[in-house]
């Protein structure tokens, strides 16, 4: 009896995981979808986030997504997009690991989506905005729309991926921020002008 609940909570928090994660490639894809999931009864929210499944955050947060995919492939635009969406990445991270998880206490719940769901959100966003500005010094922002259809695929494979195997989603969200993590720890040390210690 004591392992259901303990599943229940652990693919909640996958699911959390895993749409936080994809609010680092578009903040409003994932909770455009977890809106749509508590809407038609597919998820049901924690306590506090009934208002996520309403028509009018259904509709505006349709509106935003819709704004938010075309305008990564406006020149220029895509660079004030990063600018706004980093900070607005944390709070979707954020809303979405705490609305994901059920009976739990609410400073234990907003803990977690703090810095579970918001700092994962919040590294794979900052992620994204550095590889842009690689892209545009580069490329000068030719290849930036490639970038932005591979950012938008990840937002919705990962999405449905995560609303359909949140496990495997969590998963591959873990190995994800390994990599990206690892990828900071280089750049640190060639900036310091040192090699990176194995082990």
């Amino acid at each position: 009896m004591e392992q259901i609940p303990a599943m229940q909570f652990l693919v909640a928090g996958a699911l959390g995981l895993g749409l936080a994660a994809c609010s680092g490639f578009r903040v409003f894809v994932p909770l455009l979808a977890a809106s749509l999931s508590y809407h038609f009864g597919y998820l049901t929210p924690a306590a506090g986030f009934v208002w996520l499944g309403s028509w009018a955050a259904l509709l505006t947060l349709a509106t935003a997504t819709l704004v938010e995919i075309a305008g990564y492939y406006i020149p220029v635009v895509d660079h004030v997009l990063d600018t706004l969406t980093t900070p607005a990445s944390f709070v979707a991270g954020t809303i979405l690991m705490t609305s994901a998880l059920p009976h739990l206490d609410p400073t234990l719940r907003w803990t977690l989506g703090i810095l579970v769901g918001g700092g994962t959100a919040g590294l794979v966003q900052t992620a994204t905005a550095l590889l842009r500005g690689a892209s545009t010094a580069t490329t000068a922002g030719l290849a930036n729309p490639v970038l932005a259809t591979a950012e938008n695929t990840l937002a919705i494979g990962g999405v449905a991926l995560t609303l359909l195997l949140p496990l495997v989603a969590a998963g591959l969200v873990i190995l994800l921020l390994v990599f990206v993590l690892s990828r900071v720890r280089r750049w640190r040390a060639r900036r310091r002008g040192t090699a990176p210690t194995k082990g």
